[in-house]
């Protein structure tokens, strides 16, 4: 299978636009947006986090100002990504995986820790630094075709709890089980999706393409109506829904908000590097590694392509890990593959890369107007919960068809998934007991436990204490990290199972995997189609001496 052709073979009927079609400019625009709006929530949820850790909050601008650069990165992230990295219509965007590293390093700074300077400015900072300084070390295992090669230890096995687990991790998201949900909105929300995108599919051709965003403008619409509080002459309507609902709508702070943003590398100020927290952020980056490979897996599936060959998957986190740079250049909090937008192309067959691209130069012009940022943060949670059942259920359901071939007769195989499934929900929710990774560290005894080991070397050799210290900070961040991430742990603990418990290619599904996956010399590097030779042209020798410019 070609990478031209893989755009465009469906799976089934299901793909309306396959990877390389191109729909009409207009129709684009909107289904560009769409891709967008479905991982709107998270992509606001991640800097709110932050800038509520940070105390950033107490100022409006500056929040403003913050989320603006994430939709601003998001955008430019997408557009190298599907262009110059792997090539797959998958929306990049804030990572969840790294948010923890992140808080610790702010509740680090913002207690005074580094520097005693206890303020948003000295967290960012050094949010930054780390960031800048752990991506280079996922540019490197990227290009260097260090993740690559893990694609051969990699079976149906282990990539379908991995997916799964992409889905499921959401499951308790604020959005959906908070204890003063509006479940009638989210139900509108979710109800429409499945109305629209299930039942008038096949009645009209907008049902099928655009589900997603009519269900969330009519809900916002019902939700924006229920929240006016409108005076005209002698006739006043009071709200239906008061300011602590959670479906309120918030349209003041639209009408309250800046024109036009300013956005620009190191707004912040010149990044800081401290080494504890470098290693604690590469943890993350590790996590996120390994939910991005599950996510080019799921794209790949659901967009009828071939599993993903060792070079589409090298330049894949190579290009993250610029990305990741790039987002502590401008001062955000990473960037990664968006598990929502893989979600989105499932219910609406919608898998053009172009679509994506419009929909990231949209997002990236927006992201420099304050009234869009602040018209995007007024969706309410209930209908970010709605779209998230809907779209994180769809990639569970991707997960799992991966196992179409493997042998579920086999004891083996069943063993290995359910383990890795269970573990990579209950290791996260036992590890969502702690706050953050220094509450973690409270709880291992980890300073009695250094204390009782160095007691002795500090006061030979104060540099070999101050070491092992770090080091041992660093290997409880680790473990917290990656523990409160579930497809990293299901998808570790599926990877060591499958390749040391015995078992055939066929039993483990590998022989019809290779089937299907691409060969490497079916992806082309952008080198190769922009400055290279023609490869379809070109003898061997010439497109092997093009590939090893």
């Amino acid at each position: 299978m070609t990478d031209d052709a893989a755009g465009t073979t469906a799976a089934g009927d299901d793909i309306e636009y396959g990877i390389d079609d191109r729909p009409p400019v207009g129709e684009s625009m909107v289904l560009g947006v769409q891709h967008y709006l479905t991982m709107v929530g998270a992509n606001i949820a991640v800097p709110l986090i932050l800038a509520s850790a940070m105390g950033m909050t107490e100022y409006p601008g500056v929040t403003a100002r913050f989320i603006g650069t994430f939709f601003v990165v998001s955008g430019i992230a997408t557009l190298a990504q599907t262009t110059f990295g792997n090539r797959y219509p998958i929306v990049q965007g804030a990572p969840f995986s790294m948010l923890a590293p992140a808080l610790a390093i702010v509740a680090v700074v913002t207690a005074g820790g580094v520097s005693g300077q206890p303020s948003w400015e000295a967290a960012l900072l050094q949010l930054q630094g780390a960031i800048i300084v752990a991506a280079t070390v996922e540019v490197a295992m990227g290009y260097f075709g260090l993740v690559g090669k893990l694609r051969r230890f990699l079976s149906p096995v282990v990539i379908a709890p991995t997916i799964a687990l992409i889905g499921l991790s959401l499951f308790s998201a604020p959005q959906i089980t908070t204890p003063n949900q509006s479940w009638p909105l989210l139900a509108l929300t979710l109800g429409l999706i499945l109305l629209f995108s299930q039942y008038l599919d096949v009645k009209h051709r907008a049902f099928r393409l655009y589900p997603v965003i009519l269900a969330l403008v009519i809900a916002w619409i019902v939700a924006a109506a229920l929240s006016l509080d409108v005076t005209v002459g002698p006739l006043s309507i009071d709200p239906v829904l008061e300011s602590d609902h959670p479906g309120y709508v918030p349209l003041e702070q639209v009408r309250d908000s800046r024109l036009l943003l300013p956005i620009y590398p190191l707004q912040w100020g010149m990044p800081q590097v401290t080494t504890a927290f470098v290693v604690g952020m590469f943890a993350g980056v590790l996590a996120s590694i390994v939910e991005s490979i599950g996510d080019y897996y799921a794209v790949a599936n659901l967009s009828g392509s071939g599993a993903p060959s060792e070079k589409r998957i090298n330049h894949g986190i190579g290009m993250e890990g610029l990305m990741n740079v790039f987002s502590g250049v401008m001062g955000t909090a990473g960037s990664t593959s968006y598990s929502e937008n893989i979600g989105a192309i499932g219910l609406t067959g919608v898998a053009s890369r172009y679509v994506v691209q419009i929909g990231a130069v949209i997002m990236l012009f927006v992201g420099f107007v304050g009234y869009f940022g602040q018209l995007i943060a007024t969706i309410p949670g209930p209908i970010v919960g709605g779209l998230f059942i809907a779209m994180f259920g769809q990639i569970v359901a991707v997960g799992v068809s991966n196992l179409r071939h493997v042998d579920l007769d086999s004891s083996r195989n069943t063993f290995i998934i359910g383990f890795a499934l269970f573990v990579g929900l209950a290791i996260p929710a036992y590890m969502g007991n702690f706050q953050s990774t220094l509450a973690f560290r409270e709880t291992v005894g980890l300073e009695a436990t250094i204390d009782s080991l160095i007691g002795a070397i500090a006061v030979a050799d104060t540099a070999a204490a101050i070491w092992i210290e770090a080091a041992a900070q660093a290997v409880v961040d680790t473990v917290y990290i990656i523990g409160s991430t579930g497809m990293a742990v299901g998808g570790l603990a599926a990877l060591v199972l499958d390749n040391t418990i015995p078992g055939t290619r066929e039993e483990r599904g590998l022989a019809e995997w290779d089937r299907i996956t691409e060969d490497d010399a079916e992806f082309e590097p952008f080198w190769d189609r922009w400055i290279g030779v023609d490869t379809e042209s070109a003898t061997d020798a010439e497109v092997d001496a093009a590939r090893d410019r």
